[in-house]
């Protein structure tokens, strides 16, 4: 099985996106994907599987990356974001069109709410990562970074292992 990880935002001098960022927190949204994203790399490649890592600065960079290594799946990780600094919760999304999407997305985000997080649920989208790959693709969020309590969570190495280990338990009963 090969499976795409896409750690959401980019880092490189050019295009550089940091994503949400909390200030007063000091965290940015790429650095947490990164650090989750290169964690989920470790378990699949313990288990056996080969991981496509992508991250690029473009999205069509990015589809183009997981389609040209024959990914199965595709993961995007990131953290949300809102006005409202009361917002939590993980949600998972899946092209609309994809049962398949569908369902791994369901099972990752099962996954996360296990670890304590607001079901948000899952939701179909037009998300150009999700409609633009040829693997089954989804794109997690895994919390609100501009939510002090979660934001803080999700800056923690403990909080990122956990959640690279819900997203590889999410995958292999996806894979069954």
């Amino acid at each position: 099985m090969i499976i795409a990880i896409n750690p959401g935002h980019y880092i490189g001098s050019e295009n550089y996106d940091p994503g949400a960022c909390n200030g007063t927190l000091g965290l940015t949204e790429v650095d947490i994907n990164i650090a989750v994203a290169q964690k989920l790399q470790a378990l699949l490649e313990d288990a056996g599987h080969e991981v496509a890592y992508v991250h690029c600065g473009e999205l069509c960079e990015i589809t183009a990356a997981s389609n040209e290594a024959g990914a199965d799946l595709f993961v995007s990780i990131h953290c949300n974001s809102a006005a409202n600094e009361e917002a939590t919760g993980t949600e998972t999304f899946y092209f609309a069109a994809s049962r398949k999407g569908r369902s791994l997305a369901a099972l990752i985000n099962a996954e996360l709410v296990g670890l304590g997080l607001e079901d948000r649920g899952t939701k179909s989208n037009g998300l150009y990562v999700t409609r633009h790959t040829d693997a089954v693709a989804v794109l997690v969020e895994l919390g609100f970074l501009s939510n002090m309590d979660e934001g803080a969570r999700l800056g923690t190495e403990e909080f990122q292992q956990a959640a690279a280990e819900a997203i590889y338990r999410g995958i292999g009963n996806y894979i069954g």
